[in-house]
């Protein structure tokens, strides 16, 4: 598709889905490429992280950052708790990204931004729209059993995706020429088998006791029969209210254009498949908009 002879503005609604959420980045690189002038981003978990730092003009530097990622990488970037509220703190993820991005408050950022987050005390959705933008990321990842609770304010917040991971509500009032929403729960497809990784070394306690920490969460995949553990269990179970939110979601609000990438596109924890998971952004937003005609 050639560029637009005129910007297009556009609300952008960036849904829940773990790593698939980096098939983000490439629909924003596909929008930007093609003359749409993005002014207002609603995301929710994986969606509130990629589209609030495209909102501060750094989406190049964390695809850059992301692309390099290897699967220790990933691993290293977790914080164990073994506390009673989740299993990881998320203050070292949070804190490589505020290094890599800089923090600023939302209501500073160039454009507008919502992240959705999950009240745990009364099951509202909240949206955040001022204050800390990284602190808005991190209650809207705050997956359950997963990362802790994140407190902000008087709240205790958890997952944007327990409530909506969808948010196509905060952009209804925005003046821009299309709603444009990337759900992560499409249906899953045929997709090719990604390569065999190297096995993690061992050489020294500290890679031992993380091994043994991912095994028995059964984050990496095996070749064989699946393991069905505590987590996959949680994880599928939270995947199959997200798809059925989503559904209403879309029925409900109608975005001009949507954007559907395969919920087994990925594993939730395979942010080391970023190359990947870009293209496939890049190459459903280009079908999207064949199929929309706009």
């Amino acid at each position: 598709m050639l560029a637009l002879a005129h910007s297009t503005t556009v609300s952008l609604v960036l849904g829940s889905g773990g790593a698939r959420g980096l098939a983000h980045i490439g629909v924003i690189q596909w929008l930007t490429e093609n003359g749409y002038d993005i002014r207002s981003i609603a995301g929710s978990s994986m969606g509130a992280l990629v589209g609030g730092i495209y909102a501060t003009s750094k989406l190049a530097t964390y695809a850059e950052w992301v692309l390099a990622l290897e699967r220790i990488h990933v691993l290293r970037l977790l914080d164990p708790t073994f506390g009673r509220d989740g299993l990881i703190k998320g203050e070292r993820v949070m804190g490589v990204l505020r290094e890599l991005i800089g923090d600023c408050a939302i209501e500073d950022l160039p454009i507008s931004f919502t992240a959705v987050a999950t009240d745990l005390e009364t099951s509202e959705e909240v949206w955040l729209r001022e204050g800390g933008l990284f602190d808005a990321i991190r209650a809207s990842i705050a997956t359950p059993l997963v990362f802790t609770p994140f407190k902000h304010g008087a709240r205790t917040l958890l997952d944007g995706a327990l409530v909506n991971p969808l948010p196509i509500a905060p952009t209804l009032t925005d003046d821009t020429d299309l709603t444009i929403a990337v759900n992560l729960s499409g249906a899953a497809e045929a997709l090719p088998v990604p390569p065999a990784t190297a096995p993690l070394a061992n050489s020294n306690a500290y890679r031992r006791r993380i091994r043994a920490f991912i095994g028995n969460l059964h984050l990496a995949r095996s070749r064989g029969a699946p393991a069905r553990g505590l987590f996959d269990i949680a994880f599928a179970s939270m995947q199959a209210m997200q798809d059925t939110i989503s559904r209403l979601k879309l029925a409900a609000y109608s975005p001009d254009v949507t954007v559907e990438i395969p919920r087994n596109a990925c594993g939730f924890y395979e942010f080391w498949r970023a190359e990947e998971l870009i293209a496939l952004g890049r190459e459903r937003a280009a079908q999207a908009f064949a199929r929309s005609g706009r």
